[in-house]
């Protein structure tokens, strides 16, 4: 559960904004795929150089796509970079999703969904290193934001439901709930970046146990 402070993770809204973005009409077969080879473009792009650096015909370039088809899908690069966000919001709460055994209790959904949490970024670790990376850029701040409350909010709603069991403390839920993106982000990063000596296999395991007995006590 969680992710870097999006992270990721999209707009409150998501889809396109603006005249002319995707979100106001239907897309052929073939238009997704267009579309998403435009996204995925952008990720390695992003990623490799930089949000302010890369340019649109750069991305119509790598994805092959001629640069005027560029704006039947989307007004702007930051509408692309919005579509990327949302798109990796939406696969990283699937996978959580996925994870979580529906007939298991709060605090074991929690458990298992920081595990899918933590295979899930270390999985897609140049997109959220770019995510930590362009968060202090303006222009995709608000992007960004969106998809943090959408995490939050998951996890607060666990919380909730557990102490409402009597499993966890009766203390501010969404407090309780940072500290679960809070402890995700941090050993995520800490992955990242070479201070953690551990597979992701081996370290989702040990978040979600940490994450479990924080909030159990």
């Amino acid at each position: 559960m969680g992710a870097p402070a999006d992270t990721a993770t999209g707009t409150s809204n998501g889809g396109s904004a603006g005249a002319g973005g995707t979100a106001d009409r239907q897309l052929t077969e073939q238009g997704r795929e267009r579309k998403q080879q435009l996204v995925d473009a952008a990720m390695e792009l992003f990623a490799s150089r930089g949000y302010q650096a890369t340019r649109i015909s750069d991305i119509c370039a790598d994805a092959g796509v001629a640069k005027g088809l560029f704006y039947w899908y989307f007004p702007t690069k930051l509408d692309l970079f919005v579509e990327l966000v949302r798109t990796m919001r939406q696969r990283l709460r699937r996978a959580q999703a996925d994870a979580m055994d529906a007939d298991a209790g709060p605090v074991d959904r929690i458990r298992q969904g920081a595990e899918a949490s933590v295979r899930f970024i270390a999985a897609h670790a140049p997109y959220f290193a770019l995510i930590e990376v362009e968060r202090a850029d303006p222009a995709v701040a608000d992007a960004l934001r969106g998809g943090s409350r959408v995490y939050l909010d998951d996890v607060v709603a666990l919380v909730e439901e557990a102490q409402e069991l009597g499993e966890i403390e009766d203390a501010d839920p969404r407090l309780l709930a940072l500290g679960v993106l809070g402890a995700v982000s941090s050993y995520t990063n800490a992955l990242r970046s070479g201070h953690v000596d551990l597979s992701p296999d081996e370290l989702a395991p040990f978040v979600g146990r940490w994450v479990a007995q924080a909030l159990t006590g």
